[in-house]
């Protein structure tokens, strides 16, 4: 890898090389409800810890607690908090703005969230960069492994995908030259491939430039090869149900189903400097009642560009979507309503979709009443149906978005999704988030939905093992185009794409 030049030598670190120390760490919400329960961490220069543990266990706030940024109205009721010699709980305002602007970065589970959609990249990293020479900023997105040689230094967060985001959100961390970094969920929404690079350069910069690195991860693969310590947390006793996944139901025949959804020609572009950038090229797909599609490819590739521009959030620049045999508009405002919530889109990171001034249970009331999917009466029932169905308990309704962790508000924007009765699901990344167990018992639940209501689903995903065993057909994209396109099972078994054997380590057979 083409590393950075030595700028992490100095990082005036503690003789015993001791920068984080968390003992006994106890943290409530607003209504006294305990987001984490006796935390402990002790991270030291140069390695790096893993925390893992069930969805809803306290990673994202033990991180958080240690940037000293816990969510509105939290607080700390008990434990102790060390940060290069400081208790940031303590730190006034000023004296903690500092320690987390020169010391200390944090990259949270929804980066995207947190980039000013008005800024180009180059001025994102520009604005916290101790170096901020063309070359510096050079050096840092090659390093997070975003091109270095076309125009995505000038573009904006919008005409990124999620993993360029969230690229660009970790090379504002390392921008600062910190001797902390503390990352929830980094490699969520990458492809393999790119995982492993990312894991490679954090294990550089611990080793190489003796930063103390945290990552919350549910990446058992990557945390056996990355961290040199675990801390598993576990979930308070009655916090977080047991997840009992159920089979996965069979899957119906949808050979002789006429098709639901109906893409043709599509093709999609951004603007930048009056000029059009071409994102889509004539993509074709159909997919059939009850029918499931894999779509697939590297980060970057335009899987979440098609998706966005399928419900009609990126309008097209030519092609068609036909649900059902009816045209639809190119963008979702000039659609009906009731086209609308036919086709649905789970996001991949929910908390830029979640309101954070309504709870969740009136986040997911609101579809019900929007599109009359059940009586005023029975719909506080629904929505703890909804609730129990993604495995969260009941009084996660009084709860808001901030008060959530990453998996939580990703399984309540699903109960929010399939609240609208869709015909259509788009799931970009819904289990990137969760833990092995929680996201085979989301799965189950969207396979036992295509299965009784003809739902059909497509969904978009780095986890290949996930989407051989949940797809039928599957879509590979590559730099926008449509690489290959048919039966989930041949396209595993015998790539005829090199795309589409990168993604799977196999090889094209030769003509």
């Amino acid at each position: 890898m083409n590393h950075m030049p030595r700028w992490y030598t100095d990082q005036q670190l503690p003789a015993d090389g001791t920068v984080v120390h968390v003992d006994g760490l106890t943290v409530a919400g607003p209504d006294g409800t305990l987001l984490l329960e006796n935390g402990g961490l002790e991270l030291r220069a140069g390695r790096v810890v893993a925390l893992t543990g069930p969805s809803g266990a306290g990673k994202t706030t033990l991180l958080r607690a240690v940037a000293g940024v816990l969510p509105s109205g939290a607080r700390r009721i008990g434990g102790t908090v060390d940060v290069l010699g400081h208790d940031p709980f303590a730190l006034p305002d000023d004296k903690l703005r500092g320690l987390r602007r020169h010391r200390l970065a944090y990259v949270g589970q929804d980066p995207g969230s947190g980039l000013n959609p008005r800024l180009k990249v180059r001025r994102l990293i520009a604005e916290v960069a101790a170096n901020r020479s063309p070359e510096a900023l050079t050096a840092l997105l090659g390093e997070v492994r975003l091109p270095t040689d076309g125009d995505l230094a000038d573009r904006r967060p919008g005409s990124l995908s999620g993993g360029q985001q969230r690229r660009v959100a970790l090379a504002r961390a390392l921008a600062r030259h910190p001797a902390v970094l503390l990352l929830d969920e980094p490699t969520a929404g990458l492809d393999p491939h790119l995982r492993d690079e990312i894991g490679e350069l954090l294990r550089h910069l611990a080793e190489r430039h003796h930063i103390a690195i945290a990552l919350s991860c549910h990446d058992a693969d990557l945390v056996t090869r990355l961290a040199d310590d675990v801390v598993k947390l576990r979930p308070r006793t009655g916090t977080v149900p047991r997840y009992v996944p159920s089979p996965a139901p069979a899957r119906p025949d949808i050979s002789a189903q006429p098709p639901r959804l109906t893409v043709t020609g599509l093709t999609a572009a951004f603007t930048h400097r009056g000029r059009r950038i071409p994102a889509l090229h004539g993509i074709d797909f159909d997919l059939a009642a009850g029918g499931s599609l894999g779509v697939v490819g590297a980060s970057g590739s335009g899987k979440t560009t098609l998706m966005r521009t399928v419900v009609g959030l990126h309008r097209a620049t030519s092609g068609t979507v036909t649900l059902n045999g009816t045209a639809l508009h190119a963008t979702a405002g000039r659609r009906t309503r009731e086209q609308r919530r036919r086709v649905q889109l789970i996001p991949q990171n929910p908390l830029g979709t979640l309101n954070p001034g309504r709870t969740v249970g009136s986040a997911i009331r609101r579809p019900l009443a929007l599109h009359d999917r059940a009586p005023r009466a029975l719909r506080d029932e629904r929505v703890l149906e909804l609730l129990d169905q993604v495995g969260l308990p009941a009084d996660f309704a009084t709860r808001y978005p901030h008060e959530l962790s990453g998996g939580q508000r990703q399984r309540a924007s699903i109960a929010r999704a399939v609240a609208a009765g869709p015909d259509v699901l788009v799931c970009d990344e819904v289990t990137s988030a969760l833990d092995a167990e929680s996201a085979e018992a989301v799965m189950n639940l969207l396979d036992d939905l295509r299965v009784r209501r003809d739902l059909a689903l497509v969904l978009i995903s780095h986890d290949l093992r996930l989407v051989a065993d949940r797809t039928d057909t599957l879509l590979v994209l590559s730099e926008g185009r449509a690489a290959e396109h048919g039966p989930t099972s041949r396209l595993f078994s015998h790539p005829t794409h090199p795309a589409t054997a990168a993604l799977l380590g196999a090889t094209v057979p030769a003509d």
